[in-house]
């Protein structure tokens, strides 16, 4: 009786060892599935990521703003970088939007306070226009022209990053006490 006793409790034994196994074995075979497939994403995202640089001419505008090495480092910002920034483009982060794209607010890494231009569409001629923007508006150096901070060239429809202004609109600064608000001597 002993025996018949020791012998169900090894079959027992047995069968919790194995149960417990192929449990552990199961979620080793998940994990290492899981981590595979979030490599194959990242790569894949990174692959887009890239196609879209190189489709939107980002080496030819990597050339023209290198030549002004001191602005060059920080003109291209990452698709990354901007979503963090507008928390994933958040409707709360819209400052406003129009037939061509919205304007975000957001806050870089480097802590500057930028808004950002999302378009709704690009087309081949855009590109173009968007890359000699891009190299004028980064050389002007002006009180009344609003900073080009930078622009992202990793999603379809181009991105400029402009230094934003919390001061409201053209139109308020224009308008505020009348047509001599801004100090000119207006004769009438």
């Amino acid at each position: 009786m002993i025996d018949k006793m020791n012998n169900t409790m090894y079959i027992f034994v047995g069968i919790y060892l194995g149960i417990g196994v192929a449990v552990g074995a199961g979620i080793i075979l998940f994990l290492l599935a899981g981590s595979f497939a979030h490599k194959k994403f990242k790569h894949r995202r990174s692959l887009m990521l890239k196609k879209n640089f190189e489709k939107t001419r980002g080496q030819l505008l990597q050339q023209l703003v290198s030549q002004r090495a001191n602005i060059a480092e920080r003109m291209i910002i990452t698709l990354d970088e901007l979503e963090k920034a507008t928390n994933k483009f958040d409707k709360a982060r819209e400052l406003g939007g129009g037939g061509h794209g919205t304007v975000y607010k957001g806050i870089l890494s480097d802590l500057h306070v930028v808004a950002i231009k999302k378009p709704k569409a690009a087309i081949q001629k855009e590109i173009d226009e968007f890359i000699n923007k891009v190299a004028i508006l980064s050389q002007i150096n002006h009180r009344n022209v609003v900073k080009l901070y930078g622009c992202c060239l990793e999603t379809e429809v181009l991105m400029l990053v402009y230094e934003f202004i919390s001061n409201g609109t053209l139109c308020d600064d224009l308008h505020v006490d009348g047509p001599s608000s801004l100090g000119h001597g207006m004769i009438g």
